[in-house]
């Protein structure tokens, strides 16, 4: 009998990468003879997110285009043929029955030269207003799953099931004082964890750096913070954590199960994948939306988990003013925060991930008689 095979190409984030990673995940808990493989660049987070779960990655040359003149522009056109030829290579080396993209421009190639072979593209959008590579790939898409019905404005409304977003199951399975413990936490002191998406987020570090006295000494906070591989150096030179015996400064988490564990209020960017997780472990959360980002999708994501209660939405203006006030009068009032806790569990699609992982089996079923 012939194992299903599965392409899964994700790349440039967390937010796209994760998702990727829990449908491979779902793919063998539904069927563990299922072969997958990952395409990314070895540039960016996959190349060392996907090994560690457990998965072979290869690497396809591709990067962005600017829109504002670059000499790095000049490049493109040489990074786009040598990716299509890299694509058709890998496509027809380990010949799929499905290709799934889940978005990152890595995804464009190996998309499309898998709709012009005639192999069903399977896409994962994460957001309400979908990246480009989903966007041009979804003529060739037998089926989209999205996590927000607006996606609908952009993408073919007849390819699209409004899933949620696959998240890890992995990230409820610790208990509190284990989670504390990874940290060097106590129950004592209440703990917070600073999440910037995997880059880190400047303004958030700002709010966060600018304000770490009144949080760390006058609020009595224990503090979680991943500040992004872009400022970690930086950060961890400018402040003297000897000073601060209860701050974990990390460029990233890798045990997000035990962060959750541990933490009683996360503030955050907005990005779809991490409320997605906010609403699967019930995380009572401070929004704080990126500004930079395509559609303004993020300031959307957090206002409907702030509309359901789940979360307050603080704008990234106002982070460095408002962002103690805030989060000393929530990390205080244990009825809000199991208010946020139950609006945020009512918001979750636990199962996001399964039903994606069935449906890309079927079509691979079909493929394969």
């Amino acid at each position: 009998m012939v194992n299903p095979k599965i392409l899964i190409a994700a790349g440039g984030t967390g937010g796209h990468v994760y998702p990727a990673i829990a449908i491979a995940d779902a793919l063998k808990a539904e069927n563990s003879a299922t072969e997958i493989l990952f395409v990314g660049t070895r540039n960016h987070m996959e190349w060392k997110a996907v090994p560690k779960a457990g998965y072979k990655i290869v690497n396809v040359w591709i990067s962005g285009f600017h829109r504002r003149f670059t000499l790095k522009n000049l490049l493109f056109p040489i990074k786009l043929l040598t990716a299509l030829i890299q694509s058709l290579k890998i496509v027809s080396s380990f010949k799929p029955q499905v290709v799934v993209s889940c978005g990152g421009y890595v995804a464009g190639p190996v998309g499309w030269i898998s709709g012009k072979k005639g192999i069903p593209v399977v896409i994962q959008e994460q957001n309400g207003f979908p990246g480009i590579t989903n966007r041009l790939l979804a003529k060739f898409a037998s089926k989209i799953f999205t996590a927000f019905k607006e996606a609908e404005k952009f993408l073919p409304a007849d390819k699209i099931t409004v899933s949620g977003n696959p998240t890890r199951n992995t990230l409820t399975a610790i208990d509190k004082n284990v989670g504390l413990k990874a940290f060097g936490f106590d129950e004592s002191k209440p703990v917070i964890m600073i999440m910037g998406g995997s880059g880190g987020a400047r303004s958030i570090n700002e709010a966060v750096k600018e304000n770490l006295e009144t949080l760390h000494n006058k609020a009595g906070l224990q503090i979680l913070w991943q500040c992004g591989s872009r400022y970690y150096d930086v950060l961890s030179t400018e402040i003297d954590e000897t000073q601060y015996p209860n701050l974990r400064l990390t460029e990233f988490i890798d045990n997000m199960p035990e962060a959750y564990a541990a933490a009683d209020l996360v503030i955050s960017r907005a990005g779809a994948s991490s409320c997605s997780e906010f609403m699967l472990t019930g995380m009572p959360s401070v929004l704080i939306p990126s500004p930079n980002v395509a559609g303004d999708h993020q300031t959307e994501n957090a206002k409907s988990m702030a509309d359901a209660g789940a979360s307050e939405l603080l704008k990234d203006e106002d982070a460095v003013n408002a962002l103690p006030e805030l989060v000393s009068s929530l990390i205080t009032d244990q009825e809000k925060l199991k208010k946020m806790n139950k609006a945020a569990l009512s918001l979750a699609k636990p199962n996001a991930a399964k039903e994606i992982a069935q449906e890309i089996l079927e079509l691979a079923k079909a493929r394969m008689n």
